[in-house]
């Protein structure tokens, strides 16, 4: 079975290609067909997958840590390199047995996919036909399924799996920052979906056979730990760019080097202190969710999700000022599109937004601690 080294490994194996391929992501403001199956080939669609049908079940913070090797490389490829993987493919673990028997009839799949807004559905026999479109695709461009959101009179809110070559793409994904995830608008033009290939967005209590490991009963919250992975990476490699910055800038009208300017070194401390906060934060909350799935075997405690929910809004929120904290270290080098700064400034502070972790998220966390009931639907499962 592969280890975290050999996948580490894995990675640096393809680290050329990844960063041959980054600017045309960039550029086309979606991963490369190139970028995505080079990941295939290194075996990151392996780690969640199911061990039934030959994936690794891998723990999440190993997991974090080749995400974050990723990261390192290009924000947007490490973010399809979770969505499509771990974020879409292990909702099938709430499908019938026909339906997981299908979706993985052709090797371990990659999906993107949204529980809302809901597109147009009705009522045919033997399933349901959904036209329409919804945001924040991740990865659709190359994936195998998409999971479409539904909804009818009779049936509230559910999803819907559906072949990617029988989906809609549209060109939709125009944004400050993280601009080569694809994250555009997807769906389905009067496409059938069969009864066997729909699921209601409910706690797991009836998985699928070999499906009722940790990792699907802390589902969706290794994904949303994945985001904030990214931002981890791309603060990281802000303050490591901006280390090595200040060993040789000289500011305009000045005499003094960077790296002994005391203000320089206060931003960078403060900057480098926010990022190992946050990744041993996200760490620490993911070892005790899994621990404790593991221990129970039921799904998350009220108490685990308030606790993932505040490390992930954390982070998010961490990560950002860190890059904010490097621009104020690096002056003008921020603003050139030749220096890494503002790709890193951009990337944290549109990841910061996520629905999964805003600051709206605290609020939800906060309604838990009350005992009161919160609307966010992925404090749900």
């Amino acid at each position: 079975m592969a280890t975290v080294d050999v996948l580490l490994d894995a990675i640096n194996d393809i680290r050329p290609v990844l960063l041959e391929e980054a600017p045309k992501c960039e550029a086309e403001r979606r991963v490369t067909p190139r970028a995505f199956q080079a990941l295939r080939d290194a075996g990151v669609f392996t780690l969640h997958a199911p061990k039934r049908f030959g994936g690794l079940e891998m723990h999440p913070t190993d997991m974090m840590q080749i995400w974050e090797a990723i990261g390192r490389i290009d924000s947007s490829i490490a973010w399809n390199a979770f969505m499509t993987h771990a974020g879409v493919p292990p909702f099938s673990a709430w499908l019938p047995e026909e339906g997981v028997r299908e979706v993985y009839a052709d090797g371990i799949p990659a999906m993107a996919g949204v529980l809302a807004p809901p597109l147009k559905t009705e009522r045919v026999e033997g399933g349901w036909r959904a036209t329409g479109t919804a945001p924040f695709g991740s990865g659709c461009q190359n994936v195998d399924w998409l999971v479409i959101p539904m909804s009818h009179e009779s049936r509230e809110v559910f999803a819907g799996f559906i072949r990617a070559k029988d989906g809609v793409v549209e060109d939709t994904w125009h944004t400050l920052g993280m601009r080569g995830t694809g994250s555009t608008h997807f769906g389905a033009d009067n496409v059938f979906v069969p009864d066997h290939l729909t699921v209601d967005p409910v706690p797991l209590t009836n998985p699928a056979p070999g499906m009722d490991g940790p990792l699907f009963r802390m589902w969706p919250w290794v994904s949303i730990l994945g985001e904030v992975t990214v931002a981890v990476a791309s603060a990281a490699s802000a303050v490591e760019a901006a280390v090595d910055h200040c060993k040789k800038k000289t500011p305009n009208y000045q005499q003094t080097v960077l790296q002994d300017q005391q203000l320089a070194q206060y931003f960078l401390g403060k900057a480098a202190g926010l990022v190992e906060a946050s990744r041993d934060t996200i760490w620490r909350a993911a070892q005790a969710a899994y621990d404790e799935v593991e221990n129970s075997g039921k799904t998350l405690s009220r108490e685990a999700k308030i606790r993932l929910q505040l490390a992930v809004s954390f982070a998010a929120e961490a990560c950002a000022e860190a890059t904010r904290n490097v621009n104020d270290v690096v002056g003008t080098s921020a603003i050139r599109q030749a220096q890494p700064f503002e790709r890193y400034f951009r990337d944290t502070h549109t990841i910061v937004h996520h629905a999964a972790n805003s600051n709206r998220r605290y609020v939800d966390a906060a309604k838990l601690m009350l005992g009161q009931e919160t609307d966010w639907i992925f404090l749900s499962f």
